[in-house]
C-alpha cells in the first residue's frame, strides 16, 4: 500500500516539473496527495466491508438451509395428517349419507301416516253432527251394513309400498247410515258391542300376497292373509268390538299385497250392532 502511494506521488512530481508549475504548486501537490491517500483508505474500507458482507451471506445461507430442512419435516407431517383427516372425513360423509337416507324413509312413512290421520279426522268431523243428533234424540239405532269393493267391472288393487285404506263403494245394506261409502269408514253411532266380518281375494303370486287388516281408530285388530303362487287366493276374519260413540272402524290393505274384486263380489266388508252398552 505504501509503494502505491509513493508511485502516485512520483507521477505527480514529474507532471508538475514538466509543466513548470506556478509558485502555489506546492500546496496543490499536497492537496492532491491527501486526496489520493483518502482514496486508498476508501479502498481498504471497501475490501473490509466486502469480507464482512460475505461472512454475513454465508451465515444467512446456513440459517436458511436449516429452516428449509425444518419446513420439509413439517410439510411431511402436515401431508400425513391431511391424509388421515381426509379418510376420516370420507367415513363421516358416508355415515351422514346413510343417516340422510334413513331420515328420508322415515319422513315418507310419517307423511303417509299423517295424510291418513288427516283423512280420518276429517271424516270423523263430518259424522260428528250426525252422532251428536243421535245422542240428543236418545234413540237406539238398529245398525247393520254390507258392502263390496266394486259395483261393476273388475280391478286389482296394489301392490302399494305402504298401508292403504280400502273403500267398499258398492253398499248393499246400510241400516242406520253408520258406514260411509266415500271414505270406507264405519263410525259407531252409539256405545255398544259390534260384530264385523271381512273377506278378501287376490291373484296368486310368488312375490305378492293377499292381506288386509281390520282397524279401529288406527289400531290393527285382526288380519286376514293368504299366499299362493298362482290362481286366486282368499282369506277372511271377524271380530266383535266394544265401541264408544264416534269410534272409527275400517279395512286397511297390507303393504306389498294385491287385492281383487269384480262384479262377483269377492272382497266384502260387513258389520252390525249386537247390543248397546
Amino acid at each position: 500500500m505504501e509503494t502505491l502511494m509513493l508511485f502516485h506521488a512520483l507521477l505527480l512530481l514529474c507532471g508538475l516539473s514538466t509543466a513548470q508549475l506556478e509558485p502555489d504548486s506546492n500546496s496543490k501537490i499536497i492537496s492532491h496527495l491527501r486526496q489520493n491517500g483518502s482514496q486508498v483508505g476508501d479502498t481498504e474500507n471497501l475490501t473490509n466491508n466486502q469480507q464482512t458482507c460475505k461472512q454475513d451471506i454465508n451465515t444467512l445461507l446456513r440459517e436458511m438451509s436449516a429452516s428449509l430442512a425444518g419446513l420439509k419435516v413439517d410439510l411431511e407431517y402436515v401431508k400425513k395428517d391431511n391424509e388421515a383427516k381426509t379418510k376420516e372425513l370420507d367415513l363421516i360423509k358416508q355415515q351422514y349419507q346413510e343417516q340422510v337416507t334413513k331420515v328420508r324413509r322415515l319422513e315418507e312413512q310419517y307423511q303417509v301416516q299423517e295424510e291418513e290421520l288427516i283423512t280420518i279426522k276429517a271424516m270423523a268431523k263430518i259424522t260428528e253432527n250426525h252422532v251428536y243428533a243421535l245422542k240428543r234424540e236418545g234413540e237406539v239405532k238398529r245398525v247393520a251394513f254390507s258392502a263390496s269393493l266394486l259395483g261393476s267391472g273388475s280391478n286389482t288393487f296394489g301392490p302399494f309400498n305402504t298401508f292403504t285404506i280400502l273403500v267398499f263403494r258398492n253398499v248393499v245394506t246400510n241400516i242406520g247410515n253408520a258406514y260411509n261409502r266415500n271414505s270406507g269408514f264405519f263410525v259407531a253411532p252409539v256405545r255398544g258391542a259390534y260384530h264385523f266380518e271381512f273377506y278378501i281375494c287376490g291373484p296368486g303370486s310368488p312375490s305378492h300376497f293377499v292381506s288386509a287388516v281390520l282397524v279401529r281408530n288406527g289400531q290393527h285388530i285382526f288380519i286376514a292373509t293368504e299366499t299362493q303362487p298362482s290362481h286366486l287366493a282368499a282369506a277372511g276374519n271377524a271380530a266383535t268390538l266394544l265401541l264408544e260413540v264416534g269410534d272409527v272402524v275400517f279395512i286397511r290393505q297390507f303393504e306389498n299385497s294385491r287385492i281383487f274384486d269384480s262384479q262377483n263380489r269377492h272382497t266384502t266388508f260387513s258389520g252390525h250392532l249386537l247390543f248397546t252398552m
